[in-house]
């Protein structure tokens, strides 16, 4: 006797009033509803009545479906995009201080200037470039970030995979970063010469064309080394000291295993593993961030100009408490959102316990 394999959806129909195609079991109301033997003794065509089985449930996103790394590029949009635009003003005072620190020396100082010579509305100049520039690079970012774990996940097989994991993060996140900078780079460009310039440009749609025209197309670029050289570590610390710390957290932290922890807990663990991957991030990507802000303010500045003018020290110090602060905020904030917005679409968060090397006996009987 053939079953489906397929489990039904519960409905308010009982189950024995419907079939799967697959089944050849006679059903009791089946039998009831046959037509009764002749006089002759031969008995006519059973009718079958055979109520259609409900629609099968709308099916979850299938794990690194196209659907998943489209939800994922997705929810890297939102997470990015959003909170790079919502910490403009910190943003900004940051910049500032990177390229005048004679008149922005500290962050009080350095608001308070900007509120006397900008007024409030000053605080999100630049905020349009911070938004389609973050958004564009937070796609790329997230999305080919699970792209390339799974394609190198692959490529080592179950047990290297599990064995050097956090070689895979690393690896995945360089290699997506790579891709989200030539996205960001133009936007981050005009962004900062919109902020550290004023007078400059009113935002993007003056901004882009008014910096084409002074520095070509190519100019639009110029940052891109430096801006790699910012981006790059700060997303290999940020994805794998976020999926270290998160399955330290389900294994030291929370008593229970994440599969029957609630929602709200493992969004909680999200932001929490983000923050504290964030203060990393700021620290390794800093002195990058003081060259990227110098390079893209100046016109034909060099890379040995930034670290004559700002010294060793400075390149490494300059507005560090403030970029903390912002990065580990901003950080926690982005991997709550990315993980609240995999939740709503059915997935399941990012992190977690460690996956299990196959042991060498089942391997072997796989491979058999």
């Amino acid at each position: 006797m053939a079953l489906s394999d397929k489990p039904s959806r519960q409905s308010l129909i009982p189950n024995f009033l419907y079939s799967s195609s697959s089944s050849t079991r006679t059903l009791p109301l089946k039998k009831m509803l046959q037509s009764p033997p002749t006089l002759d003794g031969v008995s006519s065509s059973p009718k079958s009545f055979v109520i259609p089985a409900p629609s099968e449930p709308s099916k979850k996103i299938e794990m690194y479906s196209p659907a998943f790394y489209a939800a994922c590029t997705f929810g890297g949009i939102l997470s990015c995009g959003l909170t790079h635009m919502a910490v403009t003003p910190l943003d900004l005072v940051k910049c500032n201080m990177q390229i005048d620190p004679a008149k922005y020396k500290s962050i009080s100082s350095g608001f308070g200037v900007l509120l006397k010579e900008q007024g409030a509305r000053g605080f999100f100049r630049g905020w349009v470039p911070t938004l389609l520039g973050y958004s564009a690079q937070g796609a790329c970012k997230f999305g080919f970030y699970e792209f390339f774990k799974k394609y190198y996940s692959d490529i080592a097989g179950p047990e290297y995979a599990a064995k050097y994991k956090t070689l895979i993060y690393l690896a995945g996140s360089a290699s997506a970063e790579v891709i989200a900078d030539i996205a960001l780079c133009p936007f981050e460009a005009v962004k900062v010469r919109v902020q550290t310039q004023p007078g400059f440009a009113r935002g993007l749609s003056d901004g882009l064309p008014k910096f084409v025209r002074s520095e070509g197309t190519l100019g639009l670029y110029k940052g891109l080394v430096p801006l790699w050289g910012r981006q790059i570590p700060y997303t290999m610390m940020k994805f794998a000291s976020f999926e270290t710390i998160v399955e330290m957290l389900y294994k030291y932290a929370i008593p229970r295993p994440k599969d029957q922890c609630s929602k709200s807990l493992q969004l909680g663990v999200s932001f929490a593993g983000g923050y504290v991957a964030g203060v990393f991030c700021a620290i390794v990507s800093h002195p990058a961030d003081n060259l990227v802000s110098f390079l893209n303010n100046a016109k034909g500045a060099t890379v040995g100009d930034a670290v004559k003018k700002l010294g060793l020290w400075g390149l490494f110090t300059r507005g560090l408490p403030l970029r903390i602060v912002m990065i580990g905020t901003l950080t926690g904030a982005q991997w709550g959102i990315y993980d609240a917005f995999k939740v709503f679409v059915g997935l399941p968060t990012t992190g977690g316990p460690a996956p299990a090397a196959p042991a060498p006996a089942a391997a072997e009987l796989a491979k058999a």
